[in-house]
């Protein structure tokens, strides 16, 4: 019990530090300490004093705080994703976008950029809420496809979301050669960023990948019964593919909760659970929650990396999760060499 309450107390301060250098770096630097008076006084309502100025702390609450707590639970989300992606599935290079979801959720955004609408709902232009609504739909696609009477086998599963998904890139890609007014938008959404201007969408999709956390980590010893096999876990009490369903409706839920704030940024619930699973173990009750604040900690750190190298330009946030991810993952299985087992 002293492990997981050090492990986690640990990223709990070392997320909050992140938080702070995050939001105190920009083309105007604030100091750690007015923003730790400004966020007390915005959450408490006690004004505990301080030399701010007024632009500072509209810079700190309304601009750069909304930002480093979305690229936070985005990365927690994709990392929570992948936790369970890679344990449903038995794989530790598996990730939440395995079964389809970047697929149809890029799929969905491009149909909404083709539409002549600029209305929303919940604060959210209708890209994001296609994009939320469009990866949801294709990881139920995909699993209604993969099912055999009354189961859904895991090696059905991958083909078939291998299969979905290259149906609806060639779809997107035929959208956007037809549409060549669109292309720079899509590609731009494809390569990703964190949307998030203000507190709006974050109030609305907060709760949605809060949700999907705690669903998740009430599953986490029915998916290290998963580990040992579907007849293992069977034989343990496990309802198998009641089971599988939720833990895949959940993995999609914090996947397209994510992709409608930051479009498709990858490498963050493929890298991360595996350096975690490396570095604690494959308990997934640890695991999962240790993912998630890791996952956060990572792309708040690559979101500030996207903001800062270019100033005042900025590069897409999901090049510099390549570029970071890839590179540090191609060390990994190198450095190893053998075969990844949990």
């Amino acid at each position: 019990m002293r492990k997981p309450f050090i492990t986690l107390s640990a990223l709990g301060i070392l997320l909050a530090a992140t938080v702070l250098l995050a939001t105190s770096l920009g083309t105007v630097s604030i100091p750690m300490g007015h923003i730790a008076s400004i966020v007390v006084k915005h959450i408490t309502g006690v004004n505990i004093g301080g030399p701010w100025s007024d632009t500072q702390e509209t810079i700190v609450w309304q601009l750069r705080l909304p930002r480093v707590a979305g690229a936070g639970i985005v990365g927690a989300a994709l990392a929570a994703a992948g936790v369970l992606f890679q344990g449903l599935l038995r794989n530790p290079i598996a990730d939440p976008y395995l079964l389809g979801t970047s697929g149809g959720a890029a799929l969905a955004a491009t149909i909404a950029l083709l539409l002549p609408v600029t209305s929303g709902a919940f604060g959210f232009t209708l890209v994001p809420i296609a994009a939320f609504v469009g990866a949801l739909g294709a990881v139920l696609l995909v699993y209604q496809i993969a099912r055999v009477g009354s189961r859904a086998p895991i090696t059905t599963l991958l083909l078939a979301g291998f299969a979905a998904s290259s149906l609806m890139a060639a779809a997107m890609s035929f959208l956007m050669l037809t549409n060549q007014n669109t292309l720079q938008r899509v590609v731009l959404w494809t390569m990703g960023g964190i949307s998030a201007s203000g507190w709006d969408t974050l109030k609305v999709i907060g709760p949605l990948i809060l949700a999907g956390l705690l669903c998740a980590l009430t599953m986490t010893t029915d998916l290290n019964a998963f580990l040992l096999g579907e007849d293992q876990a069977a034989a343990l009490g496990i309802s198998v593919e009641g089971r599988k369903f939720m833990l895949l409706a959940t993995g999609a839920l914090l996947t397209g909760a994510a992709v409608a704030i930051s479009g498709l940024v990858g490498f963050v619930g493929l890298i991360v659970p595996h350096i975690v699973r490396l570095l604690i173990g494959p308990d997934n009750r640890l695991l999962l929650p240790a993912s998630a604040l890791s996952g956060a900690i990572f792309l708040i750190l690559a979101d500030l990396i996207a903001r800062m190298v270019l100033s005042p330009s900025e590069v897409p946030l999901g090049v510099v999760t390549a570029f970071v991810g890839a590179p540090f993952f191609i060390y990994l299985l190198r450095r190893t060499k053998r075969e990844y087992t949990f």
